[in-house]
């Protein structure tokens, strides 16, 4: 899967919310100062090259709608950033993470726990 740039994961981060919109829907929902028209509209358009993004066209305008849900970019985005920063290793990663935020006991149970949830769920979608 390729990688987004900070506009197009903006983009892309609304779409999911709103599940479709037309480009002047998505500048509604942009933060001031918002992005002129043919600048949405062109990050929309390499969404859809990319793969990320249909639309369906009611005459001269096109309602845009995901078809990358952000569970499988969140999936594929973390797989990357492990592989290039941690060396692929989620142990390393979150050794990592628990000094730099300081994690305590708690918390760190608190995530073993959540990431056997995961698995059991993978494991009963497997069964």
């Amino acid at each position: 899967m390729k990688e987004l740039t900070r506009a197009e994961e903006q983009v892309m981060q609304l779409l999911w919310d709103m599940d479709k919109a037309f480009v002047r829907d998505i500048i509604d929902e942009m933060p001031e100062p918002k992005p002129a028209y043919n600048t949405v509209s062109t990050i929309v358009r390499i969404l859809e090259k990319k793969g990320f993004v249909d639309h369906k066209a009611y005459g001269k305008s096109h309602q845009y709608f995901p078809i990358v849900s952000k569970k499988e970019y969140t999936r594929s985005f973390g797989k990357r950033f492990m592989r290039n920063y941690f060396d692929g290793s989620f142990k390393e990663m979150v050794s990592f993470f628990a000094r730099e935020d300081k994690l305590d006991i708690h918390d760190l149970n608190d995530l073993l726990e959540e990431v056997r949830r995961e698995i059991d769920t993978d494991d009963e979608k497997k069964s």
